[in-house]
């Protein structure tokens, strides 16, 4: 995890610095360098800053506490994530108007019970852009649209709590604008307009690499959305829900394991959320032939290419499938 993290922030903020002291000169250098940072950027979300954040980085709750930092370094907020995951991922996986990972702005649908229009129809087509967007998104206006709603929610308890996140939210932004995108643009021998693209470029690849590990995850025709009864109630046990609503992909791929911190065990990561995915390999065969034993759903992809292909066909099921419509609670 310590050579991981070191590499992967090098991955991320090495290629920026080449460009803020000049020493990348071409157009094909700066583009190369920022398209590296965004893959450090996305590195660094889902294998460094994502175990910190749940408190499996490290047993010292002080080493998780900094390293979970390092979501800020990359202009998000580690704060506002950990209710938005922890809190309402984690524990209302795929449930509407819960799980805030499927409450989709109004052109998406995410879930069989969300409303549905007409745009739908079309959102295996474009949906794909929007995912290059969502962490420009993210960096910008979502972390304070979310930190507000949250406050509302009672998950940000108290006005001082509020303005004093509001105020460090800003603080961390403005040193991650200046870093990012200020340095480049005052000492880069670039013009504007270029600087401009290319970390939109950057971003493009963060939130395209992100959305894809996520959303192949749990947007996949084999899982469930499951709802709360009339009385607000989830019915069945955790971990079996766990298990109903998370699928695997790509087992068998150390690469793309080690790179995305090991949430191709996007099942093992929700059934152990404060394990450090480097036993997630481990800990799957226990998890598969246990489900097996019991005959207990084990959703799982042989390659991540595939998985994507059911993402996109939920995407298209979910706007045009008369059988994906909405449902009353």
């Amino acid at each position: 995890m310590v050579f991981k993290t070191v590499f992967l922030l090098s991955l991320y903020i090495v290629p920026i610095a080449l460009v803020i002291l000049g020493v990348a000169q071409t157009t094909f250098q700066l583009y190369a360098c920022f398209v590296l940072a965004g893959l450090g950027m996305a590195g660094v979300g889902m294998g460094v800053m994502h175990d910190a954040n749940h408190g499996s980085y490290s047993k010292n709750p002080t080493v998780n506490k900094w390293v979970g930092y390092t979501l800020n370094l990359v202009g998000a907020s580690s704060t506002v994530w950990k209710i938005q995951h922890n809190v309402l991922h984690h524990s209302f996986t795929n449930i509407d108007e819960h799980d805030d990972d499927i409450n989709a702005p109004f052109f998406l649908r995410f879930s069989p019970s969300a409303k549905k229009n007409f745009l739908h129809k079309f959102q295996h087509l474009y949906a794909w852009i929007f995912y290059s967007l969502s962490t420009i998104s993210w960096v910008t206006a979502k972390d304070f649209i979310r930190l507000t709603r949250y406050h509302k929610m009672g998950l940000v308890k108290g006005e001082n709590a509020y303005r004093n996140n509001i105020f460090k939210l800003i603080a961390w932004k403005l040193g991650y604008f200046i870093v990012a995108l200020g340095l480049p643009l005052l000492f880069a021998p670039f013009s504007a307009g270029q600087i401009i693209l290319a970390y939109i470029v950057m971003h493009a690849v963060t939130g395209f690499v992100i959305t894809m590990v996520f959303q192949t995850a749990h947007i996949v025709p084999e899982v469930e959305f499951p709802l709360p009864n009339s009385e607000g109630i989830v019915e069945g046990e955790r971990m079996l829900h766990q298990l109903a609503t998370t699928c695997n992909f790509a087992p068998n791929s150390r690469v793309l394991e080690w790179f995305i911190g090991g949430l191709n065990y996007q099942v093992e990561h929700h059934l152990f959320p404060d394990i450090c995915h480097v036993h997630y390999r481990d800990i799957s065969k226990i998890v598969k032939a246990t489900a097996e034993e019991y005959q207990i759903p084990y959703y799982s992809k042989p390659n991540f290419f595939g998985a994507v292909y059911d993402h996109f066909r939920m995407l298209y099921l979910l706007g045009n499938s008369p059988e994906l419509e909405p449902v009353k609670a």
